[in-house]
């Protein structure tokens, strides 16, 4: 993780063998391959990306990654809180967009130009002004039309799932029961279950787990301890959470909560 100038962003660099474990974030993330290939699954379908393809994801979004031939891939990420992509959709409304990436993986060269040249400036602390007409350009070529989005989400989570990922959005360190989730959504157990995994693309335990990671990352960023984050984020104690921390990371909360400060 390198320092970043602009608030709300970070910059991320990995030069990794790993196969990351499906998991979820709460950002949006842009960025590059810049050697070697990977293939991943999303919910916008299974891609593979190569040298100088541009890479996204939306918050929230299952996804994982793995290298293709087992070898050595390279990547730069910025990663976008939700709070800095709504100011420049404000900016950006009169191009009817809203801000979900619209492709997990594409070969747009001038795309890539513009979110390496972001990332540089904003590790090298260039001034506000050059990153945030980057920024702009950027969100503006890979967003996709608000209506479209919308229609996504109501055919992936259908409203009685929807009720069910409430009640673990809420409050993700909760004690819940399949019973519970069959409650809110007023499906069986078994629906539930099979509805569930097939909206989001996890069952409801390991969607659980992402929330909670998710929690316990955001804690760790704002200077929690890290045994103070476990216990806030539901789980057993600070060795399950840095277990999986790591499958779906590729850090430990350790580095992560150093990198952070």
């Amino acid at each position: 993780m390198h320092r970043s100038a602009l608030a709300g962003v970070q910059a991320v660099a990995a030069h990794s063998r790993l196969a990351f474990a499906r998991h979820t974030h709460e950002q949006f993330g842009i960025g590059v391959i810049r050697q070697g290939a990977q293939v991943s699954h999303s919910g916008r379908g299974q891609v593979q990306a190569g040298p100088g393809h541009v890479i996204t994801v939306n918050p929230g979004e299952v996804h994982d990654g793995a290298p293709i031939g087992g070898g050595v891939r390279a990547w730069q990420m910025l990663y976008l809180d939700p709070a800095v992509v709504a100011q420049a959709a404000e900016d950006l409304r009169a191009d009817g967009r809203s801000f979900e990436f619209e492709l997990p993986a594409q070969d747009r060269p001038g795309l890539a130009r513009d979110v390496l040249a972001l990332y540089a400036q904003a590790t090298a602390g260039a001034a506000p002004l050059a990153c945030d007409a980057l920024l702009l350009r950027i969100l503006a070529q890979a967003g996709v039309p608000s209506a479209s989005a919308r229609r996504q989400e109501a055919r992936t989570v259908p409203d009685a799932i929807r009720q069910a990922r409430g009640l673990i959005d809420d409050d993700p360190a909760a004690v819940l029961s399949l019973a519970d989730l069959a409650a809110a959504s007023g499906l069986s157990r078994y629906q539930v279950l099979r509805a569930f995994a097939r909206a989001t693309g996890l069952t409801p335990h390991a969607y659980q787990m992402q929330r909670r990671l998710l929690l316990a990352r955001s804690l760790i960023r704002q200077g929690t301890a890290l045994a103070d984050a476990a216990a806030a984020g539901g789980f057993a104690d600070q060795s399950h959470m840095t277990r999986l921390f790591v499958r779906a990371y590729g850090v430990s909360p350790g580095r992560y909560a150093l990198a952070a400060r």
